[in-house]
Parts: C-alpha cells; structure tokens; sequence
C-alpha cells in the first residue's frame, strides 16, 4: 500500500492504477493536435474517467525526438486553460508534464496537484520548491542530456545502476529542499536515453528497481513507445496497443504501481485479470 499525497488529497495505492495522458501539443509522437481545444480535452478526459484513469496527466511541451523547447510563456497558454476548465468540472488529481518551474507554479494555481518532471529536477531545482511549498505531488523521471539532446545520449553500459543512482540524487535534491518523502513518485524513463534493449531490460528488472525505492510508487510510461514499435515493425503508433498493453500487465505484475497511458480503457481491463492473478501469489 502507497500513500501519495498530493496538494489536495491522499491517493491511496494498493494495486497498480491508470494516469491517462493528455497532450496538449500539435506535434507529440502519438496523438500530436488531437486536443488542441478546452472543448477537444475536456470530452477526452471524460471519455479517460470513465474508462477507469485515477489521474490525468496534462503536457505543453512535446519531448519526442526532434522536438524543440518553447517558451513558458507558450507552454502556459497550452496548459492553463486546459487545467481550469478540467478542475472546475472533474474531482480527478491532475498532473502537469512539465519541467519548468514558472509553467507549473501557474497550473496549480489553476487547479494542478501534481508535477511530472522529465528531467528529475537537473534542470529547473525549482520545481522541488515549488513541491516543498504547495504540498503537491513530485514524479521524478530519470533521463539524461539536455532536452534537445533527450532521445541522442549514447547507451550507458549498466542501465539499471545508472537509473538507480540518477533517482537517487533527484531523491536526495527533492528532500534537500523541502520535499517530504509521501510526496514522490519514481519514473525510470523508458525510452529517454536508452537503448531498446535496455528499455526492455528495464521493464525485465522492475522488481529489482521497485526494491531499491522501496516507500516510493513505481511509475512506468512506456505507451506506444518506438521500442515497441521496433519490435513489433509497426511505424504507426496508434497501432502499437497490443504491445503497450504486454509491457504494461508485466510491469503491473512486477511491481509498478502507476501506468502513465494512452489507452485506458484496454490498460484497466489488462490490470483487472493482473489484479485477479496476483491474489493467488
């Protein structure tokens, strides 16, 4: 059982719960300007409640390879709307995916909970004080490089040392400033900086990953990811369900505890049987 607080409640964990993606951008890899109006997100986060998402996470900024920085103050014009309309409407946790400070300090303000930074705090320190002073909710991800350089990291020769220790300093910077320990939430960045064999290595070893932080919920975002679509030879990666959904029940049955995804209704019926199966371990 994990008890995540965030700014506005305990989300009590005891079996593996769904964190439905919302991009708010015209060029992510998947679903890239497909909810580009309030009117467009607020029927698809609808559509994620009732299929069964325990929390909706909002992203601005696209981080697919090839992707550039914009500003915060394009970032907030995406973002904030989306978020206030969806907080006036829904009582559902609502995470930000951002890593700039200034854009999630005016989400929360606008009705966020959580943050879900990408770069584990190395390049904006501020969102772990931003964390400390609202209460909110922290995912620390581990990736390497700068963001344009996400996706271009040569492979590290140990990927589940290097993931350990990257989230350990995030851990250690997070408490350093203020951050309490109920506050956070591990992400081990699937297919930020890794190679497809050590994504597939990664998702082989999340018991050994989920040992290590022990206290901290395990958060695994590995929807319609290429390395999928590598293996199954399938460029398009609406197509790519069927294997989200295989790494998502394995990484259910291992140990991770939040499935960040694009397709929820298909993810919950996979955790319902996951759920089922592991009352007889």
């Amino acid at each position: 059982m994990y008890s995540w607080r965030t700014a506005k409640r305990i989300i009590e964990i005891d079996a593996p719960i769904v964190m439905g993606i919302l991009n708010l951008t015209p060029d992510s890899f998947s679903d890239g300007g497909s909810y580009g109006s309030v009117e467009a997100a607020l029927y698809r986060v609808e559509e994620m409640i009732s299929e069964g998402a325990s929390i909706i996470d909002i992203g601005g900024e696209s981080t697919r390879p090839g992707s550039k920085r914009i500003t915060v103050e394009e970032e907030i014009a995406r973002v904030v709307p989306v978020v206030r309309a969806l907080a006036k409407r829904f009582d559902i946790p609502l995470s930000v995916d951002t890593s700039k400070a200034a854009v999630a300090q005016v989400a929360f303000d606008a009705g966020a909970e959580i943050i879900n930074d990408i770069s584990g705090l190395r390049w904006d320190p501020g969102l772990a004080e931003l964390a400390a002073r609202t209460g909110s909710g922290l995912v620390l991800m581990h990736s390497l490089g700068e963001f344009e350089t996400l996706h271009s990291q040569p492979p590290v020769e140990d990927v589940v040392v290097e993931v350990m220790n990257g989230l350990r300093c995030s851990v250690k910077q997070a408490l350093e400033r203020g951050v309490s320990p109920d506050q956070l939430a591990m992400d081990i960045g699937i297919g930020f900086g890794k190679s497809p064999e050590q994504n597939l290595e990664l998702i082989a070893k999340i018991d050994r990953l989920v040992n290590n932080f022990d206290g901290y919920p395990l958060l695994i975002g590995a929807s319609r990811k290429s390395f999928i679509g590598k293996l199954l030879s399938e460029n398009d990666p609406k197509k790519r369900v069927v294997g989200s959904i295989a790494v998502a029940t394995i990484a259910a049955m291992n140990g991770a505890m939040i499935l960040r995804v694009h397709d929820v209704k298909q993810t919950i019926d996979a955790l319902k049987v996951v759920n089922a199966v592991k009352t007889f371990l």
